[in-house]
């Protein structure tokens, strides 16, 4: 929501044509030239600048149970108390969710159309802003096939039995690379299937067993310090390599999710991430040789990952993410017991403990500082899972307008509620988006995902493309604005306005282009005003592209009305096309 001031200048013939740079999109995709058509511009020494301020409502999504983790339902807006930055913050939206449906207690603020008196009552549907997509991610990178299977039996059931046909789910994978095995659908039973399937995928973590155990067999046998710490290092440096590109599948999956409206959680799935990689192997270390082996726990401090998490649950509360982790590997049991592994400072139950601890971390981390829960030390997860869907179904959701607009800052947020001996879940804190940031995630979420808001009633079209020499093709694309969608301020000859205009492109491989944008200032004679309103501005662009199908994503922003579109159309390039 964005309540809008406006004061207006002019602007420029010249600072038009400025706009109209080439842009690269991607390898093959390159945006050669811009045109508009369909409104008359400015004339020249006339200038039009529009200054917009906006007051952004951020949403905070909050959990509230009692000390045995049922969810307390029946609480308004006056038995919470907000802070960001420590400061207190009016509540100006509140929304409430009890058993899957809306509260009688909700009070989305001035937005709100009131139902005309005399007119019969209709079911509430759920507002976009606060309909869950749910993403499963399941990491075969670092989870034992049986841990996987078992927890994935369980889930199916959770899917079908608290997953409504109201929430959208989707499936994806890490392999090593990132693999969305089921984009968002409303049927969960789609997803449940093909959980199914993913029981005879390989789990690698058995491979990373069989690693440790290696590393630590050799500083066992190490006749030196030196020699256990050089042991220590080289296990450590190959985890953190596997660590970051773990890390990167879910950055991915976060960045994805940006532009997607609502609630969104990921049920993260895995038998761990270490924080520090190799923090064992220094302990071992250290065990063996004592005191001469110097400083081989501070050498491990080289491997904290501690600051990667902390980015990726920033970036997860800045685009509205709650994480739910699941340690796959439930109750754990210690290497030391067993015989092959009895004896031996690198076997201890110690190092097991700091082992298990140091797996965890991590998914507790992330889950605890996005509002979520982590689901540790259970062989079965299903009555864990069910509180899952209590915060699904049953939550508070407070807005708030905050005095910055778009600063790009990490804002903290805490929330109290009035009534005693309650626990109190949320995020805690976003990062203040600029308009631009916004609308770069909402285009590309409409490339990723089949997602598609259009208020703007923006359309997107093709012309055939020319064969150059080289073999690529010079492919036009059409973007029309209808400007009676458009808030337009009334000048002395004018009424002016201005679009701006996101593109990206995907191709066949899912290689995809970085956002780039255009400012489309807009002046319609007033004698041309009515007659404009229901005709079309377009905008058009020339994309250098290989042959294949591409798809092409548009994001549309009234800066003026602080409207936002975004679409994609697929495009085929080439021979029948």
């Amino acid at each position: 929501m964005r309540v809008t001031r406006r004061t207006s200048l002019r602007h420029s013939r010249r600072a038009f044509a400025a706009a109209a740079l080439s842009l690269l999109l991607l390898p093959g995709a390159v945006l050669l030239a811009q045109k508009p058509r369909g409104t008359q511009p400015p004339g020249e020494g006339q200038e039009f600048f529009t200054d917009i301020v906006s007051v952004n409502v951020v949403n905070v999504d909050v959990y509230v149970t009692d000390k045995k983790g049922n969810p307390i339902t029946g609480l308004t807006k006056n038995d919470f108390e907000l802070f960001e930055d420590r400061k207190p913050m009016a509540v100006t939206n509140f929304y409430a969710v009890e058993g899957g449906k809306p509260s009688g207690a909700s009070d989305p603020g001035p937005a709100m159309v009131a139902i005309p008196t005399g007119a019969p009552p209709a079911p509430e549907p759920i507002p976009e802003d606060q309909r869950l997509r749910l993403i499963v991610y399941v990491d075969n990178f670092n989870t034992h096939p049986f841990n996987r299977n078992r927890v994935l039996r369980e889930m199916r059931t959770f899917l079908n039995q608290h997953v409504t046909r109201e929430d959208r789910v989707m499936l994806v994978t890490y392999d090593r690379s990132l693999k969305v095995r089921r984009t968002f659908t409303s049927d969960p039973a789609l997803v449940a299937a093909a959980l199914g399937d993913l029981e005879t995928v390989s789990g690698h973590a058995v491979h990373h067993d069989s690693e440790r155990r290696d590393a630590l067999a050799r500083i066992e046998e190490s006749e030196s310090p030196q020699q256990a710490l050089g042991f220590a290092r080289s296990y450590a440096e190959s985890i953190a390599n596997d660590l970051n590109f773990s890390i990167d599948g879910l950055k991915t999956t976060v960045d994805m999710l940006a532009g997607m409206p609502g609630r969104k959680a990921v049920l993260y799935v895995s038998d761990g991430l270490p924080m520090t990689a190799g923090q064992e192997l220094f302990y071992a270390v250290e065990q063996k040789f004592g005191q001469t082996a110097g400083a081989s726990l501070t050498e491990g401090f080289r491997f904290d990952a501690s600051r990667r998490f902390r980015e990726l649950a920033s970036q997860a509360n800045a685009n509205r993410i709650t994480f739910y982790t699941i340690d796959a590997a439930g109750l754990r049991t210690y290497s030391s017991i067993s015989a092959e592994n009895s004896g031996g400072a690198g076997q201890s139950i110690f190092l097991d403990q700091i082992t298990m601890s140091n797996m965890q971390s991590p998914l507790q981390y992330l889950a605890a500082t996005t509002g979520g829960k982590a689901i540790l030390n259970a062989n079965s997860v299903l009555s864990h899972l069910e509180k899952v869907a209590n915060d699904f179904k049953t939550y508070y959701s407070l807005g708030y307008s905050p005095s910055h607009v778009g600063d790009g800052r990490y804002h903290t947020i805490e929330v109290k509620v009035k009534r005693k001996g309650l626990v109190v879940r949320h995020r805690e804190g976003y990062r203040d988006k600029s308009s631009e940031a916004q609308m770069a995630d909402g285009t590309l979420a409409a490339l990723n995902f089949p997602y598609e808001e259009n208020p703007l009633g923006i359309e997107v079209t093709f012309d055939r493309p020319t064969r150059k020499d080289d073999g690529h093709f010079l492919q036009p694309v059409q973007v029309r604005i209808p400007l009676g969608k458009l808030l337009l301020i009334p000048r002395e000859q004018t009424h002016d306005g201005v679009v701006r205009l996101y593109f990206a492109v995907m191709d066949a491989d899912g290689g995809t282009s970085e956002v780039q944008q255009a400012r489309v200032p807009i002046q319609i004679p007033i004698a041309e005003v009515e007659s404009a309103r229901g005709k079309h501005y377009t905008y058009s662009l020339t994309l250098l592209m290989r042959g294949g199908d591409h798809r092409v994503a548009v994001g549309a922003r009234d800066d003026v009305g602080s409207e936002s579109s975004f679409i994609s159309r697929v495009v085929r390039v080439g021979t029948g096309a």
